[in-house]
């Protein structure tokens, strides 16, 4: 029995954990690196293992980086089963082929640019396609109920748990029996943090033999809600009255709905105008505001009661939604007095590139970051205080406000995993992994009496 690592280890993208156990071998997650073109080029490398042996592939949730390799395990042979939630199941299908339609244009465009060079047409093939998408979706199978336990395969039992960090997303707890030897192995996912709006707080974790805990925030803590929603009020005003406008690098899944869901709030309780105009450019974003609608059952009290009572969340005056590009590009056209949210939130792709592109340079806007931002990515550079960026082969100059508000982040920070942890009993052994090594090795020393492992890829623990 024994789990092995290949990917987020170390690192904050790219989660990918093998448990071989019972005869059995099943993965947890699978997603893509994210950041700069090293580790883009990283997922086209070898999974270190065999696609085809895996039986059982288990996905916490639908970020890019816990599923955006699924495709490229069933390009590779899987044939496996891929067990998740219901609404999990949902986004996981929109990130996964938004994922393979931009890597599409992507490789059009390097095709085009090696003919231009070379004169020679040649053909660069994607990651994978958008069929290769659709194949994928065949080996969803059974769906996962939170805190329902049930028999993955003879010896092995699973419960998925609310980790409360953005729909549908879960942390995994197994139950194997090997040889008469019976051991549980916890895996977190990525876990929110308690109070935030539209989800639940995390569910209390059971005690466990094996933790393999993430630490994207090991190392800090986060602003408090309140406050930051304050200041994300107080941004656009400033920005407002400057002229301006307020451009909102935004994750498509759970972080644009919740900025949906404050400014509503702002609007109804009159600290933003009425007459402000919001622009969802996300044809993504939009997609999963409408699969969030349909999941009331991931909601605590509070947004559920706004259902019940037929009161969308997510609708606010002014609020516009542009799917088609000839929308997008409009929206350059507009000077001051709008918030556009667009992905990506790490600014690797999507249209928010565009809009920085148009109001980067401008000392009368701003850019508010709500969420965490990898190294290596366009986001973290401008972060970091990046005097000027290059964005479509041009240097932008860097002028607008630059505002970063991390009580928004769908990720606990360090006093909610230590909190979270603590409720684990006393792990034999206490895993690291989805964390910065600085970040890893900062909540490692909070670990009173734990000697956590915090793998590189490749490693293995022997259970």
């Amino acid at each position: 029995m024994k789990i092995s690592f290949h990917g987020a280890d170390q690192e904050v993208t790219g989660s990918c954990h093998l448990l071989e156990c019972n005869g059995k071998r099943i993965l947890i997650d699978c997603g893509m690196y994210q950041g700069g073109r090293e580790l883009t080029e990283e997922n086209a490398e070898p999974f270190g293992f065999d696609p085809a042996d895996i039986d059982y592939l288990l996905l916490t949730h639908a970020h890019l980086d816990h599923c955006g390799r699924i495709p490229l395990l069933v390009k590779r042979g899987f044939t496996g089963e891929i067990i998740t939630t219901s609404a999990s199941r949902e986004l996981a299908k929109l990130v996964m082929l938004d994922a393979a339609h931009l890597q599409e244009e992507e490789a059009e465009w390097q095709s085009r640019k090696v003919a231009r060079h070379s004169g020679k047409h040649k053909h660069i093939e994607p990651l994978y396609s958008v069929l290769d998408t659709l194949n994928s979706l065949d080996y969803f199978g059974r769906t996962a109920n939170y805190n329902k336990r049930f028999q993955v395969a003879p010896g092995i039992h699973v419960t998925y748990l609310d980790a409360g960090h953005i729909l549908g997303s879960a942390s995994v707890y197994l139950q194997v029996e090997e040889n008469g030897d019976k051991q549980s192995i916890l895996f977190s996912g990525d876990l929110g943090y308690s109070g935030r709006v539209i989800l639940r707080d995390p569910a209390k974790p059971p005690h466990a033999d094996t933790v393999v805990m993430e630490t994207t925030y090991g190392d800090r803590l986060h602003k408090a809600l309140v406050p930051s929603v304050e200041e994300l009020y107080q941004a656009i005003e400033r920005t407002f009255r400057r002229g301006g406008n307020v451009i909102i690098p935004a994750f498509a899944l759970e972080r644009s709905q919740e900025i949906l869901y404050f400014l509503r709030e702002g609007v109804e309780k009159k600290r933003l105008p009425a007459s402000m105009q919001v622009f969802l450019d996300s044809p993504m974003a939009i997609s999963a505001t409408e699969i969030f609608r349909r999941h009331p059952e991931c909601y605590d009290k509070e947004a559920a009661k706004l259902f019940q009572g037929h009161h969308d969340p997510f609708d606010l005056p002014g609020l516009h939604f542009t799917r088609q590009t000839a929308e997008s590009m409009a929206l350059n056209n507009i000077r001051g007095g709008a918030v556009i949210m667009a992905g990506s939130g790490m600014c690797t792709g999507g249209r928010v590139r565009h809009h920085l592109k148009h109001n980067l340079w401008r000392r009368e806007c701003s850019v508010v970051f709500v969420g965490f931002a990898a190294e290596g990515t366009l986001a973290r550079r401008i972060v970091d205080g990046a005097k000027t960026v290059n964005i479509f082969h041009e240097e932008i100059p860097v002028r607008a406000k630059i505002y970063t508000i991390n009580g928004f982040s769908a990720h606990a920070d360090q006093a909610e995993l230590l909190h979270w942890y603590a409720q684990t009993g006393k792990p034999r052994h206490t895993v690291l992994v989805h964390g910065e090594k600085k970040a890893m090795t900062a909540f490692a020393k909070k670990l009173k009496g734990a000697r956590p492992f915090m793998p590189k890829v490749g490693d293995s623990l022997d259970l």
